[in-house]
């Protein structure tokens, strides 16, 4: 299960965020300013922190971040009010992975940190799935069915690595929208249903790529 740790002083944002990621499945935990935002992340090891810069106390999120980096590689999601080129260049430089300004939607906050996880996985993992004879080479943007290549478009790539990483949850039209093609993207969510038919058609039988009624679909 995807743990997440949100380092934020104003509960309703605190709170907001928890109910989405939760959404997801995941765990959360919300810290109201540095020192216990540090202790949770220490003893809960996250695969990710969402991190505000304006904390109370004496520790702000730059100074959070410093020291997270003194001893563990976890992603880090900035969150901030302060739109200054200074604080995002500042942000990125100490070890951050990601920057958004309030207001912000949390379904592109939800979808941020699930790009940011993609990235890191696909590090780590060097990327390959083989399903029986198909090959899926995420890193080379490659795939093989039966040793035969089989080129896939940007869009149906987008949306077969929106799938895999989430492999065994149902996931509706609206999300798969908003992990393929970002939440700003405006049109017709039956799109999706387009691209899942090129990708059945491309991939074959041997895909995992489950109908759920009702829902959307699911991969695995």
């Amino acid at each position: 299960m995807t743990t997440v740790v949100v380092v934020e002083d104003e509960s309703d944002i605190g709170q907001l965020l928890s109910l989405y990621f939760r959404k997801e499945g995941w765990s959360v935990h919300v810290a109201g300013d540095g020192a216990g935002g540090l202790e949770a992340i220490r003893s809960r090891k996250p695969d990710i922190v969402v991190l505000d810069i304006g904390l109370p106390g004496d520790m702000d999120g730059f100074d959070v971040c410093r020291e997270l980096r003194r001893h563990s590689q976890v992603p880090v999601l900035f969150l901030t009010a302060r739109d200054d080129e200074i604080d995002r260049i500042l942000g990125l430089e100490i070890g951050g992975d990601d920057y958004v300004t309030k207001p912000f939607s949390p379904r592109e906050i939800v979808a941020r940190v699930k790009a940011i996880l993609r990235r890191g996985r696909s590090t780590a993992t060097g990327a390959v799935v083989e399903v029986g004879s198909i090959v899926i080479d995420r890193q080379r943007r490659e795939i093989t069915v039966d040793d035969r290549h089989q080129e896939l478009a940007s869009q149906e790539w987008a949306l077969l690595e929106a799938l895999l990483d989430n492999r065994g949850t149902a996931l509706s039209r609206q999300q798969l929208l908003d992990l393929a093609w970002g939440v700003d993207w405006i049109g017709d969510p039956r799109t999706v249903d387009v691209h899942v038919r090129q990708l059945r058609r491309k991939l074959g039988e041997q895909l995992p790529l489950a109908t759920v009624r009702g829902v959307g679909y699911r991969f695995g």
